[in-house]
C-alpha cells in the first residue's frame, strides 16, 4: 500500500505507529457502533489509499481539524509531527500554529517553549509564537509574557494586533489596567492596525481607569477609523461601563443599537445581550432579544435555553421561565438535567418547595439525571424550608446515586452544619 501526500510517497506513514494510532485513537472498531463523520472521513481516505490513489495535505489538515473539535489532540498532534518531519517545506503558518497549540495542550508550556526554541524559519516563528503567548496569558503569567513579547518585538514578529490584545487581555484579567493604554502606544508608534477587539479593550480599560468620558473618546475614535467597523461587542462593551457607571439609560441605549447590528449567522451575541438586559432589570429587552434570536438558521441548544432561563429565573418572572422551560421540555431529544436545574433552583429560593419536588420527579420520569448541582439544590431547599426530614432523605438519596457523598459532606458541614466537622 502506498501513500503519497503531494504527490510524494510517503508509505512509512501508512505502515508506522504513527497512522495506526492516529486510526486507533479516532475512530471505534466497534461493529455495531456508527460511524460518525470523522470516522467515514478516515476510512475514505484508507480506501482512497488502497486503490493507489493520491492524498493531499489538505485532506489530513481536514482531518486535524475534525480531531481538534473532538478534543482528540494527541492523534491530531501525531499527523502534525509527522507532517513536519517529512515534508517541512511544505508547512502553512497555520500547520505551525496548530502544532504549537496542540502541544500546550497535550504537554504543557515548558515544551511549547522548547518546540520554539527549535524552531528557524521566520514563517515557523511568528506562526508558533501566539499560541506560546496565549499560554502565557491563560497562566496569567505577567513576566513571561512581557519577556516573550519583548522576544517577539525583537525578532520581528510582532506585526499584527493579535499579540498586542493578548497582552491587554492579560492586564485586564489581572486589573493592570494601566498597562492597556501603553500597549496601545506601542502599536500605533510601530504602526499596527488597532482592530475591534483592540479598541474594546482600550475602551474597556479607560472606564476602569477613568470613568465614562475617557471610553465615549475611545469609542468616537474607534467611529471615525476607517480600517474598522463598529459592531454589536463594542456597543455591548459600552453598554457595560455605563452599567457601572450607574447611567442605565444610557446602558440600554446602547444595547438597542447593538441589536441592529447583530446578523442572524450565529447565537452568541443574542445571547450575550440578553445576560446583559437581565443585569440591567430588563425583562422587555431579554424577551425581545430571545425572540429576535429564533431567526438564527440553526436549532436552539440546551446552552442557549439556559441562558434565557438564568436570566428569567434572576428577574423573578418565574412564570415566563415556566413557559420557556415547556416548550425547551416538547423538543429536547436528550434531557439534559442543568437545564431543569435553573428552574429548580428558582423554585426552592421562591420557597416554592413542592413546584420543586414537583419538577425533580418529573425531570426523573423523562430521563433526566440528576447530578450533584440537583441534589445541592434540593438539600438547601429542604433546609431552607425547615424540613429536616426531607433534607437528610434527599442527601442519602444523593450519596446513593452518585456512588460518593464528599461533596454532600462538605456542603451540609460547612453550611449547615447536619454532620459534625470531624
Amino acid at each position: 500500500m502506498v501513500l503519497k501526500v503531494g504527490g510524494l510517497n510517503i508509505s512509512r506513514f501508512q505502515s508506522s505507529w504513527t497512522w495506526r494510532y492516529v486510526l486507533s485513537q479516532s475512530y471505534s472498531t466497534n461493529k455495531a457502533t456508527p460511524l460518525g463523520d470523522l470516522e467515514k472521513r478516515i476510512l475514505k481516505v484508507q480506501n482512497w489509499v488502497d486503490e493507489g490513489h493520491t492524498v493531499f495535505l489538505q485532506e489530513l489538515r481536514v482531518i486535524i481539524r475534525q480531531l481538534m473539535k473532538r478534543r482528540r489532540f494527541g492523534p491530531a498532534l501525531e499527523i502534525l509531527k509527522w507532517m513536519e518531519t517529512q515534508h517541512s517545506s511544505q508547512m502553512s503558518p497555520y500547520d505551525y500554529a496548530r502544532r504549537q497549540e496542540l502541544i500546550v495542550k497535550e504537554h504543557g508550556r515548558i515544551d511549547a517553549e522548547r518546540y520554539f526554541e527549535n524552531l528557524t524559519s521566520t514563517v515557523s516563528l511568528k506562526a508558533a509564537s501566539l499560541p506560546l503567548l496565549r499560554c502565557y496569558v491563560e497562566e496569567r503569567s505577567t513576566e513571561k509574557a512581557e519577556a516573550f513579547m519583548l522576544k517577539m518585538n525583537k525578532l520581528g514578529l510582532a506585526l499584527s494586533p493579535h499579540p498586542f490584545n493578548e497582552m491587554m487581555k492579560l492586564y485586564m484579567a489581572t486589573s493592570q489596567y494601566q498597562k492597556v493604554p501603553s500597549v496601545i502606544l506601542q502599536m500605533k508608534k510601530n504602526r499596527i492596525t488597532l482592530n475591534v477587539l483592540s479598541y474594546n479593550l482600550w475602551m474597556d480599560a479607560c472606564g476602569e481607569l477613568s470613568g465614562v468620558e475617557s471610553a465615549e473618546m475611545v469609542y468616537k475614535e474607534m467611529l471615525s477609523d476607517q480600517n474598522v467597523q463598529v459592531g454589536w461587542s463594542s456597543l455591548s462593551t459600552l453598554a457595560n461601563i455605563y452599567k457601572k457607571a450607574g447611567l442605565l439609560d444610557k446602558a440600554i441605549v446602547a444595547l438597542k443599537t447593538a441589536e441592529k447590528k447583530i446578523s442572524n449567522s450565529r447565537y452568541y451575541p443574542f445571547f450575550f445581550l440578553i445576560t446583559q438586559y437581565a443585569s440591567l432589570n430588563n425583562k422587555d429587552g431579554v424577551l425581545r432579544v430571545w425572540e429576535a434570536s429564533k431567526a438564527v438558521n440553526s436549532p436552539i441548544t440546551c446552552a442557549n435555553y439556559m441562558c434565557i432561563l438564568s436570566s428569567l429565573v434572576k428577574l423573578g418572572d418565574m412564570r415566563e421561565a415556566e413557559r420557556i422551560f415547556a416548550e425547551w421540555e416538547s423538543q429536547c431529544r436528550t434531557y439534559d438535567i442543568r437545564v431543569s436545574n435553573i428552574l429548580l433552583g428558582g423554585y426552592m429560593r421562591n420557597g416554592s418547595v413542592e413546584k420543586a419536588e414537583l419538577l425533580h420527579y418529573r425531570t426523573m420520569e423523562k430521563g433526566g439525571c440528576p447530578n450533584s448541582k440537583t441534589w445541592e439544590i434540593l438539600v438547601e431547599g429542604w433546609i431552607r424550608s425547615q424540613q429536616m426530614d426531607k433534607a437528610i432523605d434527599t442527601l442519602k438519596s444523593g450519596i446513593s446515586a452518585l456512588k460518593h457523598y464528599e461533596w454532600i459532606t462538605k456542603y451540609c458541614c460547612r453550611n449547615f452544619r447536619i454532620f459534625p466537622k470531624n
